[in-house]
């Protein structure tokens, strides 16, 4: 898939264009995608430009984002590069100078709680009014009752929730960066752990013990389809939080065990998808009744993630 930023765009041609943030690319906003050849989004995401104290932790980086909608067969990523200067863009200037202007919209689909402009002042009647392209409304997606939405995915990632939230975005939840030093308190106990620290820009699922799939050797998140024949991929006991059994004076950790593993780790990719929530985070009295809990936990992970093949 080509990605693009809107100002090298190729004008001229015809699109059809799906519209919106799209931060976790869950299943509503798959339904937008679906049929269309190009989608415009936005990075960073525009709360962060227009009323930045209510930022929300991301549920995908930038280049995640592409990889997903890559795999849903969008032939082009066009990304405005939103900053205060585009925040003042009337709706009218959007809908002319760039869905036409730029794009040659010949179907514009939305989202219907999408809005756009300066004070997001347009919405999908503006849309609709225009006779130039043709405007698709999608209702919001609903799920066992409940509304699908980025921000009910934060809230179930953080609750520890990963397999609910899995459930919306419709495939595992991932995360990935360079493996970093630990104090190798793992190491000691028999399970050496490969260590990320976690991105304050981005959701995290909160303190506890989870059933993840690693793969290593990967530069980045997959599509979480499975196997893309990049990277090796093992089962995981991961570990989020601050180690309470141990004072180490470290903040949060995640903290991977990969099962079956046996290798250097350090400065190199890994990505862990969530799978299931073992248990939550809590103290042990002693080293040895934390290993026999690390032990249960390593065969429910084996268990779940064999269940899962």
């Amino acid at each position: 898939m080509k990605v693009t930023r809107l100002p090298d765009v190729e004008r001229g041609r015809a699109r059809k264009v799906a519209v919106g943030t799209f931060d976790g690319v869950h299943r509503g906003h798959r339904e937008v995608i679906a049929g269309a050849d190009g989608v415009l989004t936005f990075d960073p995401h525009p709360v962060s430009v227009v009323a930045p104290q209510h930022t929300p932790r991301l549920l995908t980086t930038l280049d995640r984002k592409a990889q997903l909608i890559g795999a849903l067969g969008v032939g082009e990523l066009i990304v405005i590069p939103f900053d205060e200067e585009f925040a003042q863009r009337s709706a009218a200037s959007f809908l002319e100078d760039v869905l036409v202007g730029a794009l040659g919209a010949t179907q514009v689909s939305i989202g219907e709680n999408f809005r756009f402009g300066n004070k997001a002042k347009g919405d999908r009647a503006m849309l609709a009014a225009d006779g130039r392209f043709e405007t698709i409304v999608h209702p919001l997606l609903e799920v066992d009752g409940e509304i699908v939405s980025s921000s009910r995915i934060r809230g179930l990632l953080s609750a520890g929730e990963v397999a609910e939230a899995n459930k919306l975005l419709g495939y595992p939840f991932a995360l990935a960066g360079k493996v970093a030093h630990g104090d190798e308190r793992g190491r000691e106990l028999g399970f050496p752990t490969a260590n990320l620290v976690p991105d304050e820009a981005l959701a995290c699922p909160g303190h506890g013990v989870y059933a993840c799939v690693a793969r290593t050797g990967a530069a980045g998140a997959s599509d979480g389809a499975g196997p893309d024949g990049h990277g090796t991929e093992h089962a995981a006991a991961v570990s989020i939080g601050v180690r309470p059994t141990f004072a180490t004076g470290r903040g949060e950790l995640i903290e991977a065990y990969l099962l079956d593993f046996d290798g250097d780790l350090y400065d190199q990719p890994l990505e862990l998808r969530f799978l299931s929530r073992l248990r939550g985070e809590r103290r042990f009295g002693s080293a040895e009744a934390l290993v026999e809990q690390m032990q249960r936990d390593v065969a429910d992970t084996r268990a779940i993630v064999a269940a899962r093949a």
